[in-house]
């Protein structure tokens, strides 16, 4: 029995399938071309409730879409456009907004095969089944840590592996964060300790 088609893609996931980087994507999302979107919990806009799926503003969001690698992996949403509305709903509770990692972001499926074919473009998987340059996301982890040290978070030190992965192969051989967490969390741990 065959498993029905894919319903979201990440925005790593999207880079790597396009080879291009998720600055292009939040971009393609800025100007209408793509809907970036994630679910959260419940939230209160005005005089409503809402929860589950919300498309989010790329360019509320924009230091997180940082070309350079230096922003933070997370932000604070204070707008959202429910599933199936047409206008931005401030949200008033919680009154700070609410927090949303770019791990979390997801497009459409529809939408990404929808953009490939208005850009003609052709479709690669994320990954053709060939070897993974480990060794060498070592040695850029390690340059990493000694020029910058450690980030906050493990979750922000996996995308930023992802990231260098999807510019060393054009986005065609990315790990999934899975596979990267197995191999940083013995230095992750090593290190957080001697921090400690």
């Amino acid at each position: 029995m065959a498993l029905p088609q894919r319903v979201f893609f990440t925005l790593h996931e999207a880079s790597a399938r396009w080879g291009c980087s998720i600055a292009d994507i939040a971009g393609w999302a800025a100007i209408g071309k793509l809907k970036i979107m994630t679910g959260i919990g419940l939230v209160r806009c005005g005089d409503a409730d809402f929860a589950g799926r919300v498309t989010l503003s790329a360019m509320d969001l924009q230091p997180l879409f940082r070309r350079c690698g230096t922003g933070p992996v997370e932000g604070i949403v204070r707008r959202i456009m429910p599933d199936g509305g047409a206008d931005w709903l401030i949200i008033t509770e919680p009154a700070g907004g609410i927090a949303v990692a770019v791990v979390d972001m997801l497009i459409l499926a529809e939408d990404v095969f929808g953009f490939e074919d208005d850009h003609d473009m052709i479709r690669r998987p994320t990954t053709n089944g060939t070897p993974y340059d480990w060794e060498g996301m070592i040695v850029f982890l390690v340059q990493r840590i000694h020029e910058r040290g450690l980030p906050e978070t493990q979750a922000e030190l996996i995308a930023e592996m992802q990231d260098w992965f999807a510019n060393q192969s054009d986005g065609t051989k990315i790990p999934d964060s899975r596979s990267i967490r197995r191999r940083i969390t013995p230095i992750w741990r090593a290190l957080r300790k001697e921090a400690a």
